[in-house]
């Protein structure tokens, strides 16, 4: 029988304004990965004034995501209050893919993803798709059955959104890019040892992809072999860094050595915050951000 654990956020943010009582007029929006879980809660201005990141220590990596997230739900004032105006999940699930919206039918979803990875989808998982209506395609990833009952189960007849972590950040560098002074501007997001590169032309999305990598020196090597085959020149080409990165970090120290135009990414303009995440780094919590921009 698995032991109750008692899991404290290692990130709260919160303001005297939240009132409990008006989940009603209030977006909830919640992001799972493998040992990480955020959330936050938009007023009814869509105003963002309450977050809370969790990140699992290793030794629980090895048991799933239904299992761990009971001991937070559980007594949690926030996530057991409701009901919310609406709910929106963003899963970072290992399998993505992006398909244009005349080719889209939703009877091969499955097989959009099985041809992706080479083999079909387990039985406990289930392919789910999120339109792009203003980029014209749509995302298509493997979501866990377990997972989606557990929602369902928590929130019932609530309006919940699944979206994959990569279609957050596809919202959200779409309002970053609506205010770009430059053409051709590419979207770095790290998270372990995977980097999301979302490349947009003139606010199209041109190239989008999330890499693995085991050292800076291979990671180096691919956004330099993806620029080149973009017929991007490194000396010219602006990238903004979002997620797991510091100045101090060796992917930052590697990645510096051959492009000059590195910056560390801004909230994006379309998304309001109260005075207190002013505290927290602005390009950490760029896919949670996304979840936030995403139209009612």
């Amino acid at each position: 029988m698995p032991i109750a654990l008692t899991i404290a956020p290692t990130v709260l943010i919160n303001t005297d304004s939240f009132d409990l009582q008006t989940t009603d007029k209030s977006v909830l929006s919640l992001e799972v990965g493998r040992d990480r879980f955020r959330f936050m809660v938009q007023n009814k201005h869509g105003k963002g004034i309450y977050l809370e990141d969790y990140t699992f220590p290793s030794l629980l990596i090895d048991r799933s995501m239904t299992d761990i997230l009971p001991d937070i739900f559980r007594e949690h004032s926030v996530l057991s209050s409701g009901p919310w105006q609406e709910i929106r999940i963003g899963v970072n699930s290992p399998s993505f893919t992006l398909i244009p919206t005349p080719l889209f039918r939703k009877e091969y979803a499955g097989s959009y993803l099985a041809l992706m990875r080479g083999s079909a989808l387990p039985a406990h998982e289930f392919a789910h798709s999120f339109t792009h209506e203003d980029e014209g395609f749509l995302s298509v990833f493997n979501l866990e059955h377990p997972l989606a009952d557990f929602f369902s189960e928590v929130y019932p007849l609530q309006p919940i959104r699944f979206i994959h972590q990569v279609g957050a950040l596809i919202q959200a560098t779409a309002d970053l890019d609506r205010h770009a002074l430059t053409p051709d501007n590419i979207y770095l997001f790290f998270e372990d040892e995977f980097v999301t590169v979302i490349y947009r032309n003139m606010h199209q999305v041109r190239y989008c992809n999330r890499f693995g990598y085991k050292n800076v020196q291979d990671l180096a090597y691919y956004i330099l072999y993806l620029l080149d085959e973009q017929k991007l020149g490194p000396n010219m080409i602006r990238i903004s860094l979002y997620g797991e990165i510091t100045l101090f970090s060796e992917s930052y120290v590697e990645l510096s050595r051959f492009l000059p135009y590195l910056t560390f990414g801004q909230i994006p303009p379309g998304l309001l915050l109260s005075t207190e995440f002013d505290d927290l780094p602005d390009h950490r919590y760029l896919s949670l951000y996304g979840l936030g921009l995403m139209s009612e």
